[in-house]
Formats: structure tokens, C-alpha cells, sequence
């Protein structure tokens, strides 16, 4: 029968087994993110790794050892690859289809992997293979998230659309945990060679697996490819064998009715993203909202620690800095979970505003106390170090991480929704370039003040989830497109936003659709033959 005819009720609505499948495969691609991120920390510091693409400085008479400079660029080049790969995501995902995209990703990841693996002795060849990786991990970036949001019901979306953080976490971790293992044979090609092999190997189930997964159906009816995107919304609320079923005509109705309307405004262009369009309200708002939100995510300071941490902690006297790192990933995943309860619970702003302040303040303890008494005099420094670090983390974790990926997957009309995503999520890899790049010669330069840095950052967050976001729980892509485009509304009283239709967010009012209904059924009755109207493809199923 397939998994398209099984559901289950979640928030007092039907959500289909399909669709549940569907977000832990896609979130794959999350798990590709964070083992890619992680793996870097680690190898830095592997004996094998220095030897063959470091370079020996004058009177160092031990072995080669990576210089700040190429240090830096191995690390931020992949980021690079991931912003161009982020914005070519947008071309690919509406010509392709979102799929297919993903899979192309996949197919860009796996040949980095290959050319890294390759490596000899040239730091250069391994850097092209870090960038060609960070290609397919930036197509990814762009591509999960806004397939999940576009396919997913209102119900679980929040939640799913956030564990692609999760997975993020647990690749981070998975990476931290390998990297732990192969420690030993650090003399050894062998040690960072697996390490980069086994990114091959996890990548293969999300570039195969997406591929039986139903298209999104915001992408088919954007085509006109009206049947099909019915079904694939039937499919994913697990309601195949009941194309008529009143939660998907609910559903399907909301997204024609959105679409037509954006659609006879004509084809979203890049131009329309950065300076707007009479037709539709706020869209260069909603671009730049996700540009500030996703590089803002970044210099939170959060892969400061992990790029850099086993090096940070190595240099303040930690005697094992992979175990300090293990121990960061294990908080980062364990964390993570109330995140996705909270998402649902508490909506996006709340969190985020909060998540802010609270990472704001521990990396203002990390950084005072690291000036003040440097942990290589005082060890009491390096574990209130420790300790800042952890918690810094779990707020992010619970907040910044997962609930900005769900910001990008909602807030963009479909129109230019691959476009701003794009931008968003390339915004997303250009701090973290800069961070990976730029980290180096601040430690070098400032050291532990870089924290400093970080601080004023995660302010600035909390004033930008503060004025400019607008809450988004419980309600429909359709519905959050609509309430972007009240002018009147700010962004500080958009929770009590409730659509048309809609008693509260999270109950319908039966009286409203079925009057929706029988109004289209009687404009069925008035199409006369030759109509090029395209109404037909909802009153007929009606």
C-alpha cells in the first residue's frame, strides 16, 4: 500500500508516517553539515596531518606544522564552498525540483570527500577538496530546510524543520567521537583519511533515500502541476487513498488560492528580493531579516568553539583538548531536544530573544575571566572556561541553532522563497568563513578577548529577534506569508495574529471552510465552456 495511506495524529490533527520518514531522511543533510564542521577540529591537530601540509619554519628543527595562514584557510574555504554552493541552491532547487537538488548535493559532497581523501602532500589539493565538499553541504543548507517547511504539515513542521539542528549536533558529536578514536594512529594517514571516508558512506542514505520521498508539493503546483502536488499533500498527511479528505482540500485550497494570487503578480526575480514589489508587502523586509538572522547565528560565536576549540583548549593548558571538545559536542546533542519541544511550545521569538542573552552573558564570563587570569597561570581559569563554554552551548543548542533554520524554512512567499533562502543561508556561510578565517589571527592578536566580540554580537541578536521577527507557530506557510504582509502589524504583537478562518492558530472554524466550499462548488456551475480558468482543478475534486 505504501506509507503514503498511514498517519497518525499529532496536535489533533492527521500527519502522515511518510512525511515523519521523510524529515529523518532529509535531516541527513544536517548531519553532513555538523560532521564536516567537526571533523576540521580535531585533525589540526593529528601528527600525520602537520607533517604532510604543514610547512617547516625557519629553526624549527622538529616537523612541519600548519602556519596560522594555512591553518586558517583550510578551515574557511569550505565555508566559501558552502556560500557559492547556498546561492547556486536556488537556481538548482527550482529548476530540478527540490529532490533532485538534494541529490546533486549529495554527488558534490561526495567528490570533495574523494579529492581530500586523495591529499598527498600538497595542502593546496586538500583544500579544493574542502571547498568542492563545502559546494555540496551549501546546496544542502538551503535545499533541507525548505523542502521540509514546503512539505511537512503545520503540525510537526516547527519541530522537524529544528532537528535539522539536532542532526547538525550529532555530526558534530559523531565527528568529535571519531576523531577521539583515530587519535592514536595520528602518525598515520590513516587517522584523518577515515575520518573524511566515513562522510562518504554517511551521505549515501539522504542522496538515495530522498529520491522515493514525494515531491514538494509547493514546487509541483508552482509549475501547474496541480494534480500531482494533490497527491503529494495527500501523501504526507498520510491520506493517499483519500485524495478528497477534508484536512487535505483544507490544505490544498490554502496553498491554491496563495499561489494563484502570487502567480498573477508574475515570476519573483532577484530583483524583487532586494527592492521589493507593490504586490506583495515586505519581501525585501523578510530578505534581509534572514540575511542578519542566519550570520548573526554564526557570530553568536558558536563554532569559535567548534573549529577552534581543542586548539583554544590545548593553548589555555587543558591536557586533552579532544576529550574538552567531546564533552562540548556531547552537551551541543543532548541540549538540543528541549529545543524541539520548545519550538512548539513557546513559538519562535520568545526563545530566541532569551537563548540570546543567556549565551550574551556566559561568553562575557568566558572572556573576562580568560584576560583577567590567563588559564595557563591559573587552572581554576581553564575550567570556569570549561564551564562558560558548556553553557554557552546549551542555550544555543536549544535556541539559536535549530530555531533559525525554521526562521529561513517559513518566512519567504513561495515566489521568491528558493531566492531569499539562498541569500539567507549563503549570509549563514559567509560569517561562518569569516569566523573560520578570521579566528587564527585573533588568537594570535587578542586572544580570549575575541569573546568580547561575540558578546556585543549575541546582543545585537536579541534586539533583532525583538523588533523584526514576527511569531510563527502553528500557523501555514500561506498564513505566515499572509501575516508578513499586514503592514499594520509589528513584529512585538504578531503572537496574537490569528488568520481568517481560524478561531485561534491552532483551531479551524468549520463554518468558514465549508461556506469556502460550497462557494467554489457554485462557481463550478457558472464556468462556461472555454474557460481558461483554473479553478476546475479544486471544485472538481470539491
Amino acid at each position: 500500500m505504501g506509507l503514503g495511506n498511514f498517519s497518525m495524529k499529532i496536535n489533533g490533527a492527521h500527519c502522515g508516517i511518510e512525511a515523519i520518514v521523510l524529515g529523518i531522511v532529509t535531516n541527513i543533510g544536517g548531519f553532513l553539515f555538523g560532521y564536516d564542521t567537526g571533523q576540521i577540529s580535531g585533525m589540526l591537530l593529528f601528527r600525520d596531518f602537520n607533517v604532510r601540509f604543514g610547512q617547516l619554519e625557519p629553526g624549527d628543527e622538529d616537523y612541519p606544522d600548519l602556519n596560522p595562514e594555512i591553518e586558517s584557510i583550510l578551515v574557511s574555504l569550505m565555508s566559501i564552498g558552502s556560500l557559492l554552493g547556498a546561492l547556486s541552491g536556488a537556481y538548482t532547487a527550482d529548476w530540478w525540483g527540490r529532490r533532485w537538488s538534494m541529490t546533486f548535493g549529495v554527488g558534490l559532497f561526495i567528490v570533495g570527500n574523494i579529492i581530500q581523501i586523495t591529499a598527498m602532500q600538497s595542502w593546496v589539493h586538500m583544500m579544493m577538496g574542502r571547498f568542492v565538499a563545502g559546494l555540496g553541504v551549501g546546496n544542502l543548507s538551503v535545499g533541507v530546510p525548505m523542502f521540509q517547511s514546503e512539505c511537512l504539515p503545520r503540525e510537526i513542521r516547527g519541530a522537524v524543520v529544528a532537528s535539522y539542528q539536532l542532526m547538525i549536533t550529532v555530526g558534530i558529536l559523531i565527528s568529535n567521537i571519531i576523531n577521539y578514536g583515530v587519535r592514536e594512529i595520528e602518525e598515520q594517514s590513516a587517522s584523518w583519511r577515515i575520518v573524511i571516508g566515513l562522510g562518504i558512506a554517511f551521505s549515501l542514505p539522504l542522496g538515495i533515500g530522498i529520491l522515493f520521498a514525494p515531491e514538494s508539493p509547493r514546487w509541483l503546483a508552482n509549475r501547474d502541476r496541480w494534480d500531482e502536488a494533490r497527491v503529494s499533500m495527500a501523501r504526507l498527511r498520510g491520506m493517499k487513498h483519500d485524495l478528497n479528505n477534508q484536512l487535505v482540500e483544507d490544505d490544498w485550497r490554502e496553498m491554491y488560492d496563495n499561489i494563484k494570487e502570487q502567480k498573477s503578480a508574475g515570476t519573483g526575480s532577484w530583483v524583487e528580493c532586494f527592492l521589493g514589489s507593490g504586490e506583495k508587502p515586505r519581501v525585501v523586509y523578510r530578505t534581509f531579516l534572514g540575511m542578519f538572522v542566519h550570520f548573526l547565528q554564526q557570530w553568536t560565536g558558536v563554532n569559535y568553539f567548534f573549529y577552534y576549540g581543542a586548539t583554544i583548549f590545548e593553548s589555555a593548558g587543558i591536557d586533552d583538548p579532544i576529550r574538552v571538545q567531546l564533552i562540548l559536542g556531547a552537551v551541543n546533542v543532548g541540549t538540543t531536544f528541549p529545543g524541539l519541544y520548545m519550538i512548539e511550545k513557546f513559538g519562535r521569538r520568545i526563545p530566541l530573544i532569551v537563548g540570546a542573552c543567556w549565551q550574551a552573558a556566559w561568553l562575557l564570563i568566558f572572556a573576562s575571566v580568560a584576560t583577567a587570569r590567563p588559564p595557563m597561570e591559573y587552572e581554576s581559569s581553564g575550567i570556569v572556561m570549561i564551564v562558560a563554554a558548556c553553557m554557552f552551548i546549551a542555550s544555543f543548542a536549544m535556541t539559536w541553532g535549530p530555531f533559525a533554520w525554521a526562521v529561513i524554512g517559513e518566512t519567504f512567499p513561495l515566489r521568491t522563497r528558493a531566492k531569499q533562502a539562498s541569500v539567507a543561508t549563503a549570509s549563514n556561510w559567509l560569517g561562518n568563513f569569516l569566523i573560520g578565517f578570521l579566528t587564527p589571527y585573533a588568537d594570535d592578536g587578542i586572544s580570549y578577548a575575541f569573546g568580547y566580540v561575540f558578546f556585543g554580537c549575541n546582543a545585537a541578536a536579541a534586539l533583532l529577534a525583538y523588533l523584526f521577527l514576527f511569531e510563527t507557530k502553528s500557523l501555514s506557510l500561506e498564513n505566515v506569508d499572509k501575516m508578513y504582509s499586514d503592514k499594520s502589524l509589528k513584529a512585538w504583537n504578531s503572537t496574537k495574529w490569528v488568520p481568517e478562518g481560524y478561531i485561534n492558530r491552532n483551531e479551524r472554524d468549520p463554518a468558514y471552510f465549508e461556506r469556502r466550499r460550497s462557494s467554489a462548488m457554485q462557481g463550478e456551475g457558472k464556468k462556461h465552456e472555454g474557460s481558461d480558468s483554473d479553478d476546475h482543478l479544486y471544485t472538481e475534486r470539491a
